[in-house]
């Protein structure tokens, strides 16, 4: 049992870590047990965060003696880059600025998760565990985005966008986790209302303890008498704190993204695409599956993917063709024996953010997934979507397999880096011109069109696997598997839009990603009957074009 672990009342203890050169106070908040005399450094459950500003593993003695909880590797997270932080820009010093010196006492305070625990059985001990350790480090996370913000944490706007609304996705992920761990072990918790955050000014931070059961802890706070709707709330916990949110600036560049530098002629671009050479065997046909183009508005927030049986699991908002069922609680079965649009019959499953107009006002604007997580706008319905299936340059294809799931891209590439990064961006007329970290700007009469191409090789045994990638491969740069895939259909998602010329559109995307260009990325599942993907691979060995 755990209970007396996490169960204990924690008093904020606050260090303010110089960064150095900018002169703007770092404040991280940490729980120290009351009774402990708090450290030069900040411990957080495992981490500690000192004074060069990154966060590093504890000693010895400060870590819990848990032997069944992973150690933290230090090099797995390395110190911001402030260069490529748009919250991150040259401030004055604390003593030039009044608004810097709020800033630099002001922290995030969360609700406590510890303490709504119940007792945990030994089973979930080792996950309830880390995904606490998590949370705080979510907290200290969040402290270090908010005294990046420099004087700019005055502007309620830009700490929601920036600092409170991706640490309310990440509580929500996490919470969640907790929640489904203990259910596995037998075991209910309350854990509601405790994803979302505040910004106080002074002493405190970290995670409060709850609140009272007779107040509201989901509720909006209330403006306080500094016009900050960010701040800790002052007004009566029996008040009915029911303030709309407000949504992230819509104008481009502002707080939410994307910046004008996102943006950039499609005439500038000189051609850059090398396709390989077709070899001997080579498989040269392509199937193609014509199932509209989001006609009957399916959309959703969630990913069944990646966060299956979570709601809101993508934090934007998602166009669906193809089947019909697709939603977080989508099962294997349930997919099976649902309708689809594809004209073929094809029940397979595709799926991509959806694209907005900035300028415009969305029907979601106070919804999660759309403004509340600061996708705002009008969704633009795609003018075109081919999905096609195509050979491999050096073999012939095998078949894929019922139910395989592949994503292509990566939606946090922008804070993840380019590693898993596919996104393809250009216009029509202008397509051997591709673009992975722009958006185009494209001539009059030409639309914009989004390329998604998915991996082409198949280890021959899985159709998922624990990061949704290492059981599918790219092939390489001459069309070949790796060793030990082999060649199935390589799959394209390809969109076209009619939009205005020049910047005002945007991708969805998780709010920490600011709507990058980069963070484009597909999601696929595979529902073929047998029937028809043996004619799909009967058509791209063959050398015809179907479909």
């Amino acid at each position: 049992m755990i209970r007396n672990k996490y169960g204990r009342r924690f008093r904020p203890v606050l260090s303010a870590l110089a960064l150095g050169g900018a002169g703007v106070g770092l404040v991280v908040a940490s729980v120290t047990p009351a009774g402990q005399a708090a450290s030069t450094d900040v411990s957080l459950s495992g981490l500690t965060v000192n004074a060069a500003y990154s966060l590093v593993a504890a000693a010895p003695s400060e870590a819990p003696s848990e032997p069944d909880t992973p150690a933290e590797n230090p090099s797995e997270t390395p110190a911001p880059d402030r260069s490529e932080d748009p919250a991150a820009s040259a401030e004055p010093s604390a003593s030039d600025s009044p608004a810097a010196r709020s800033a630099a006492v002001r922290t995030v305070n969360c609700p406590s998760v510890a303490e709504k625990l119940p007792e945990i059985p030994a089973a979930a001990d080792a996950q309830v565990k880390r995904d606490l350790t998590q949370i705080d480090r979510q907290i200290a996370q969040a402290n270090q985005r908010l005294a990046r913000l420099g004087n700019r944490a005055s502007n309620a706007s830009v700490v929601r966008a920036t600092v409170l609304n991706p640490l309310r996705f990440q509580r929500s992920f996490t919470i969640n986790r907790i929640a489904n761990t203990l259910r596995r072990a037998g075991v209910r918790a309350a854990l509601q209302g405790l994803t979302t955050c505040t910004v106080q000014n002074g002493a405190g931070g970290g995670q409060t303890p709850a609140p009272s059961p007779t107040g509201d802890p989901t509720a909006s706070p209330s403006p306080t008498g500094t016009g900050d709707p960010t701040a800790n709330p002052t007004a009566s916990p029996t008040g009915s704190g029911s303030a709309s949110p407000s949504p992230s600036p819509t104008a481009t560049g502002g707080a939410n993204g994307p910046s004008p530098d996102d943006f950039v002629d499609i005439r500038r671009v000189q051609p850059n695409v090398n396709r390989p050479n077709n070899q001997q065997g080579a498989s040269r046909g392509s199937f193609v599956s014509r199932c509209g183009r989001n006609e009957n508005g399916h959309h959703n927030s969630d990913n069944v993917i990646v966060a299956p049986g979570v709601t809101n699991g993508a934090h934007h908002v998602h166009d669906y063709v193809g089947n019909l069922d697709n939603n977080g609680f989508s099962t294997n079965e349930s997919l099976q024996a649902a309708g689809t649009t594809c004209s073929n019959g094809d029940k397979s499953t595709h799926y991509w953010p959806v694209l907005r107009l900035q300028s415009g006002k969305g029907p979601d604007a106070d919804k999660a997934g759309g403004g509340l997580d600061g996708n705002v706008g009008s969704i633009v319905r795609p003018a075109s979507v081919t999905l096609t299936m195509r050979g491999n340059p050096t073999s012939k294809v095998v078949g894929m397999p019922l139910f395989l799931r592949i994503i292509t891209g990566d939606a946090k590439s922008f804070t993840n880096g380019p590693t898993n990064a596919n996104a393809r961006w250009t216009c029509t007329g202008f397509e051997n011109r591709q673009l992975r970290d722009k958006y185009p700007i494209c001539p009059r009469g030409s639309q914009v069109v989004r390329l998604l191409q998915f991996q082409s090789c198949w280890d021959g045994n899985n159709i998922d696997s624990a990061n949704h990638r290492t059981h599918v491969a790219f092939a390489g740069a001459d069309g070949t598997c790796p060793s030990g895939f082999k060649a199935i259909p390589a799959l394209e998602q390809r969109i076209t839009y009619s939009v205005p010329p020049g910047p005002g559109f945007a991708l969805d995307s998780f709010p920490e990603q600011l709507h990058k260009p980069v963070t484009d990325h597909g999601d696929f599942i595979n529902v073929m009957s047998d029937a028809l993907m043996k004619q799909a691979v009967d058509c791209i060995n063959n050398g015809r074009r179907c479909g």
